[in-house]
């Protein structure tokens, strides 16, 4: 008997979700194989077997809450595969029992409980049918699943209704139709995460708006021979990300965190990039981003998308960050208030991006292409000045984007 138990996952991680199991009770595994995909907070994990053998029993089914370490599952590396797939197939060769002395043996035609294959059993308990009612085909009693062709499948019992008390109110009660979807195990930590935040950090945001005019007129002018220089295509999200980085050189408490009395001044540069996963909000990481050129921004960020699209991000994507990018413009937000990514400090808003007459002196009027940026804060250790300060180089690194560009 080989237990499967839950890995260890990551050091701030101690339980999980199971999500589905990737085989069934009875099928054969072989060694690495994938049998059980596990949901927590982060990402989706995928646990593999160090045996090949047979799965014989699952003791967690999917929505069960397992801690790292936790038995889940049994599998016997000398079980015989038998399962409800191929309860109704051919009879297989009937096994010869050594026949029995002048002693009853138990299991047997007359005894009280008869023997049967394990197929049988789990066959019998999910139709609720009483085994001493199943006629075996088997000279010697033995139930297998085919002996069952015949059977009623109806419980042998009728079973027992009991009165149910009123069930407590949880929730508010409807007159109408409603569903009720049980949250997953990423969407309660969001919840919990973004509330926390909320009660934790003495948040506030300051907004100011950017004439992407420039830049439109630069990644016209260039994409074509960018693409076919770097193999990507050059967005939006580079010329925020180089913006931002130089920004954060220039006021470093926007790129720290409070520990206990402590503020941490990072003086590296991993830019989270918010993402709408179909699981939910993930905050993939563009590590050293201040080392990268707009290809390699453009070509990482691209990457990370993908990846959390396809539900396929490890921890290493998530882990860290020093300060995070969100664009709710892709949905068509005009302007919002983003909530921190704990235990960051700072979190940059982009939004969509809208022709509005802007005034160019005090005699002309004209529609320029204008973005609302909206900087959330800890004014914990950021101070209005700061923030405010931030914001206003953001967009004039934005309006001016060839300085951006000689960034690299």
């Amino acid at each position: 008997m080989i237990e499967i138990k839950v890995p260890e996952l990551a050091e701030s991680i101690s339980e999980g979700t199971i999500a589905q199991w990737m085989i069934k009770v009875g099928e054969q595994v072989n060694k690495g194989d994938i049998v059980v995909e596990l949901e927590t907070d982060k990402v989706n994990l995928e646990i593999n077997t160090e045996h090949a053998g047979f799965l014989t029993k699952v003791l967690k089914e999917p929505g069960d809450t397992v801690e790292v370490g936790e038995v889940i599952a049994i599998l016997e590396e000398n079980a015989v595969a038998e399962t409800s797939e191929t309860a109704f197939s051919e009879p297989q060769k009937e096994e010869v029992l050594p026949q029995p002395n002048n002693q009853p043996i138990q299991g047997f035609p007359g005894t009280e409980h008869p023997i049967a294959s394990p197929a049988a059993r789990k066959y019998a308990r999910e139709m609720g049918i009483d085994l001493n009612e199943v006629k075996s085909n088997d000279p010697l009693g033995r139930i297998r699943p085919h002996d069952f062709k015949a059977q009623p499948q109806v419980p042998a019992v009728e079973p027992k209704v009991e009165k149910s008390k009123p069930a407590a109110k949880t929730g508010t009660e409807f007159n109408k139709p409603v569903e009720r979807v049980k949250m997953s195990r990423r969407r309660q930590t969001i919840a919990k995460r973004l509330v926390e935040v909320q009660q934790t950090a003495a948040m506030l945001t300051t907004f100011n708006e950017v004439d992407m005019s420039a830049i439109m007129d630069l990644r016209k002018k260039r994409k074509d021979m960018f693409y076919e220089k770097h193999n990507t295509r050059l967005g939006f999200m580079s010329f925020f990300t180089k913006a931002v980085v130089s920004a954060l050189k220039q006021f470093p408490l926007l790129n720290a965190e409070i520990q206990g009395d402590e503020i941490i001044v990072k003086k590296f540069y991993d830019i989270g990039i918010a993402v709408a996963a179909p699981e939910g909000l993930v905050v993939p990481v563009v590590r050293d981003a201040n080392t990268l050129n707009f290809a390699e921004i453009e070509r990482e960020i691209n990457e990370l998308g993908k990846k959390a699209r396809d539900n396929a991000l490890a921890l290493k994507d998530l882990q860290g960050g020093t300060f995070t990018i969100t664009n709710g413009g892709v949905f068509g937000s005009l302007m919002s208030t983003p909530i921190l990514n704990s235990p960051q400090v700072g979190i940059l808003g982009m939004h969509k991006i809208q022709l509005r007459p802007v005034a160019i002196d005090a005699e002309r009027m004209e529609n320029r292409p204008m973005m609302y940026i909206a900087l959330s804060y800890d004014h914990r250790i950021v101070d209005g000045r700061e923030a405010v300060s931030f914001l206003a180089l953001v967009k004039d690194l934005l309006e001016d984007p060839q300085s951006l560009l000689l960034e690299g």
